[in-house]
């Protein structure tokens, strides 16, 4: 598992999209029930903008570990990317209440508080 983890990673910071995809596809049908796997597979996909593969593979990571704060940055950025502001806004809250010092979640949240809550009178 380490060693297909690890392969995957190292292919997705050279930006060999398809060899990552396939090293953690194999990772994921080895090892179904290892969350960091699915993730992985997510973050691949999600380099191909290949979004909805990627949610799914998000959905998986989630299931075996609700609380995986990165996971849920992802759902926030791919429901922020297909147009979708209020999930993508309820995705970042979430993951607030697991890391509230997380910077890039709480810009997100600003980016998209207006277009969420609208304008206050």
């Amino acid at each position: 598992m380490d060693l297909l983890l690890k392969r995957g990673h190292d292919a997705l910071e050279v930006a060999k999209v398809d060899a990552a995809i396939e090293h953690f596809r194999a990772l994921t049908d080895h090892a179904p029930d290892f969350a960091e796997g699915w993730h992985g597979l997510a973050l691949a996909y999600f380099q191909a903008e290949r979004f909805g593969v990627a949610m799914e593979a998000l959905e998986r990571t989630l299931a075996l570990n609700p609380n995986h704060f990165a996971a849920l940055r992802g759902v926030g950025a791919i429901q922020e990317q297909v147009g979708k502001p209020a999930l993508a806004y309820e995705a970042f809250a979430r993951v607030l209440e697991l890391r509230p010092h997380d910077d890039d979640v709480l810009r997100a949240l600003a980016r998209l508080e207006q277009e969420v809550k609208g304008v206050k009178l």
